[in-house]
């Protein structure tokens, strides 16, 4: 590999080759650490940023991998130096995940260019954790390379396999029907999770591991395989080596993450039938390196794209089956006639090049493009109407079909309290017609958007062997969940948008293959309800949450903070100590 950006000039000189009182100062408290007078020869410093956490269990077994990594580093001629990074835990984080993504990513930035570093390996999981660094990396444009930790193992419950998330909800239902008992529900809780890892359905987690790969920024067949897999292992050392090799090259993010890469990971993202989230992330990452993508855009790339991919939510099968498969590398192969497979690489060279040759070992579970799982225009749709002028998405292939075409009267709830109050009220004014319309969970009006977008059924219905309804709101859902939701109405209800102006009994209608998402309002009558529109009593926050409510961007954008689009570059403002 050539080495483009002579030793002399590597960003970490700044620091360890000054000849003056600030090169003392960085070059003794890191031989402190016992590290030898071969660190300071000019050989790439990589920084590991790993978003280890006991708080997120997702990421637990990253402690490992960085080793690894650190492996793969020496072997190439680098300096590894490990530093953890704000870890967001899905399963236990209040109020949402969603409302420290941004955080997460500006601690990254900041930490990545305060630091000696030439590159930077980024070791995430868990949903949100994903994307956060990649926005975060993007900003500073420091030459670095991700590596996901991986899907758990399937999960084994009463002979048959079961995803994580997805029969969650299908369990959960079941047992408020009284079909599960509390004790299978207890016996299914400990046969979920069997190792470490990420959600192994296609939630928000796979889903943001195979696009991180689609975008070029991980190298092949990183996003499947099981965490606990040897061959994992294996890949963090690879992923050391070529740590090193960037920096060397000078190979940055704004040079991978091209339009063309954002335009093939949408594009995977309709064929794995990946999370509604990604289009959130997607969105705030382009916007971080400067590439022009619209939510339409998305809408529009994906819509001819038939699901190939068998795997949960939308279908049958899981991670560990979709990497013995072959992973996103067949995949990439078998569609791409549809990709720009001279998009770049963090591998080297395209992405034609570092996929060549991969072979499909299951026709099931990736189907040839001749035999979908769902026909095109069954990934996530972009809706539009005078119930969200914005935009708002629906994941087609995890609703039932006869409700995507659909007209019903609306119930409407101004908080999540406020239904879950009365779900399980016999007495509910609701039938399998109704639409469900839960508002103020937006970015601001929650604050943070939360994954409650596929309401649980009123016990109503699901006492009727109901188990879909069409459901809007401004909130997101998991990655793992399914249903005709309607998710990330834009412009949200708490600034205004008009599901602030929806009332109880208006006519919804939700036309997923037209596009639509409206309500039977004229505009005279959206004009007069606009006029004695009050907004809810606002937060009195602090610290970042006030910073987050004062400057997010709506779903249509993304959801970053405003100040935050574009990159700053690595550049240090003042280099005394």
């Amino acid at each position: 590999m050539t080495d483009a950006v002579p030793a002399i000039g590597r960003r970490s000189r700044a620091w360890f080759g000054d000849g003056g009182k600030n090169g003392f100062i960085a070059r003794h408290h890191l031989r402190a650490s016992g590290y030898g007078d071969a660190t300071f020869d000019g050989r790439p410093v990589v920084g590991i940023a790993n978003s280890w956490s006991e708080l997120t269990p997702c990421n637990a077994h990253l402690r490992q991998l960085a080793e690894h990594v650190k492996r793969g580093v020496l072997q190439a001629g680098g300096i590894p130096l490990e530093f953890p990074v704000m870890s967001l835990g899905e399963p236990y984080m209040k109020p949402s995940s969603m409302l420290f993504r941004n955080l997460m990513a500006m601690e990254l930035e900041e930490l990545v260019r305060a630091n000696p570093l030439d590159s930077v390996v980024l070791l995430t999981g868990c949903d949100k954790t994903t994307p956060a660094a990649l926005m975060g990396a993007a900003s500073v444009d420091l030459p670095a390379i991700m590596l996901t930790g991986g899907p758990m193992l399937n999960g084994r419950f009463r002979g048959t396999t079961v995803g994580s998330g997805t029969d969650v909800w299908r369990m959960t239902e079941g047992l408020r029907a009284g079909e599960v008992s509390p004790a299978q529900f207890a016996e299914f809780e400990c046969s979920l999770n069997r190792s470490a890892g990420h959600c192994m359905t296609m939630g928000t987690a796979s889903t943001m591991a195979c696009i991180a790969e689609a975008l070029g920024m991980q190298l092949p067949g990183a996003a499947a395989l099981p965490a606990v897999d040897s061959r994992r292992a294996v890949l963090a050392e690879s992923t050391g080596r070529r740590a090193v090799e960037i920096a060397q090259e000078g190979l940055r993010p704004s040079q991978v993450m091209t339009r063309a890469s954002f335009e093939n990971a949408i594009i995977v993202n309709a064929a794995i039938g990946g999370s509604t989230n990604a289009i959130l992330h997607l969105l705030a990452i382009a916007g971080r390196v400067g590439v022009p993508l619209t939510l339409d855009d998305i809408g529009d790339l994906g819509r001819d794209i038939p699901l190939l991919v068998d795997l949960m939510p939308s279908g049958r099968f899981l991670m560990e089956e979709f990497a013995y498969a072959g992973g996103l590398p067949a995949l990439i192969e078998r569609i791409g006639a549809l990709l720009d497979l001279d998009a770049p690489s963090i591998a080297g060279g395209t992405i034609r090049g570092v996929n060549a040759g991969a072979e499909c070992f299951d026709d099931e579970v990736i189907r040839p493009l001749d035999r979908p799982v769902q026909p095109a225009g069954s990934g996530t749709t972009v809706l539009h109407g005078n119930l969200a002028p914005d935009g708002a998405v629906i994941k087609v292939s995890a609703a039932e079909p006869r409700l995507m075409k659909h007209s019903g009267p609306a119930l409407v709830f101004d908080s999540l309290d406020d239904y879950m109050a009365v779900v399980d009220d016999e007495s509910l004014d609701v039938t399998p017609e109704t639409v469900l319309i839960v508002r103020n969970l937006g970015p601001r009006g929650y604050p943070g958007m939360p994954e409650v977008g596929n309401l649980p059924l009123p016990a109503k219905v699901l006492a009727q062997g109901v188990r879909d309804m069409v459901r809007i709101s401004d909130a997101r859902m998991s990655g793992t969940a399914f249903g005709a939701v309607v998710l990330h109405v834009a412009p949200e209800a708490a600034i205004g948008g008009p599901l602030a102006l929806v009332r109880t009994g208006d006519l919804v209608t939700l036309d997923a293959r037209a596009g639509v998402l409206s309500m039977d309002v004229d505009d005279a009558e959206l004009a007069v309800r606009r006029a004695s529109w009050k907004p809810a009593v606002a937060h009195d926050p602090r610290g970042w949450v006030r910073l987050y409510v004062d400057h997010v961007l709506q779903a249509d954008k993304g959801v970053d903070l405003d100040f935050l689009v574009g990159a700053s570059g690595d550049t240090v403002a003042k280099q005394a100590f």
